[in-house]
């Protein structure tokens, strides 16, 4: 396992040498001078020019990216241009506000496909399986902002039962925080349910087609445990395999769902960052995310062996 994982992490470092040389390339097409941005229009050239040079925003951009790299491999990701504080500070403190808000929607979206996909796949071509998919497609469908909006309207303004916005951190109100945070989490989680609804059901389709499975039937046993325990272990592999691909979208994507319940996690910040110019954060927060991507990767193949006690031993 543990050389497994080793492998897994030699192989993906590539990928982040070139990841981080795309997110610093782009970083600096964008337009606009982040010191200018930063600084008032009638601001002291001498000023400006103590600022760049402190940035080393006067060096050729080989030398700005290999010295960003140099402290991001000793763990320092620079310090923010506007307010000073270390970005790995900066992340330290969003990344547990965007981790809860993704976990919530990952579990409710987990609760409600895979059941779904399994009832889909049992009862092919049923009502089951048509309601099933229309709502799967519909979850795929209707617009994060769209969602949220109707909802906030509904639950927040008409019926007064969940906060509209904010964030109330989990140390200081348990159920406070739940109750913030289940709004947009359940936006964040209709297309991600979706997504493990139609790979469920394929995947259960699969397998329940399969000759063991026949066997198994013809045996004896009960419908239910040759679905749960012969079935559903088999067609896991792909389902796991999706889930925490899609957690990693959740910790990354969730920017428009933050803007709109104004929750001060990950999307908030790096869209504040972009407009000002905030190279520092910009390239930190973006890179740490490429991190937890490929860690979710790498997590993946962790949980093939788990489920499958067969990969253990490949020869």
């Amino acid at each position: 396992m543990l050389k497994l994982i080793l492998r897994r992490i030699i192989v993906a470092l590539p990928t982040l040498i070139i990841l981080s040389m795309i997110i610093f390339g782009l970083q600096r097409m964008l337009p606009g001078d982040p010191i200018q941005t930063m600084m008032a229009e009638e601001s002291d050239p001498q000023v400006v020019e103590f600022l760049r040079e402190k940035y080393r925003l006067n060096d050729p951009l080989p030398m700005q990216y290999l010295a960003w790299v140099g402290n991001v491999l000793q763990g320092d990701f620079g310090s923010s241009l506007r307010t000073g504080i270390p970005v790995t500070e900066m992340i330290l403190q969003k990344l547990p506000i965007t981790v809860q808000l993704a976990t919530m929607a990952m579990i409710m979206a987990l609760l409600i496909g895979i059941p779904a996909g399994i009832l889909a796949a049992v009862h092919k071509n049923s009502a089951i399986d048509y309601t099933a998919n229309a709502v799967a497609l519909s979850g795929m469908s209707v617009p994060n902002f769209w969602l949220g909006i109707i909802l906030i309207m509904v639950f927040a303004v008409s019926w007064k039962i969940l906060p509209a916005s904010g964030y109330v951190p989990i140390t200081q109100d348990f159920w406070l925080s739940i109750k913030s945070m289940l709004m947009p989490a359940f936006v964040l989680s209709t297309a991600v349910a979706a997504y493990l609804m139609r790979h469920t059901r394929s995947a259960m389709l699969s397998v329940l087609s399969s000759d063991y499975i026949r066997t198994a039937r013809a045996k004896g046993l009960l419908s239910n445990a040759v679905i749960i325990r012969h079935a559903l272990r088999n067609a896991l592999m792909p389902i796991v395999t999706l889930a925490t691909l899609l957690f990693g979208d959740l910790l990354a994507g969730a920017v428009l769902t933050e803007q709109i319940f104004v929750i001060p996690g990950f999307g908030k910040l790096i869209v504040d960052a972009v407009f000002t110019r905030d190279y520092a954060v910009v390239q930190g927060v973006v890179l740490f995310t490429a991190i937890g991507f490929i860690a979710m990767n790498i997590l993946a193949d962790v949980l093939y062996i788990v489920i499958n006690p067969r990969l253990r031993h490949p020869q």
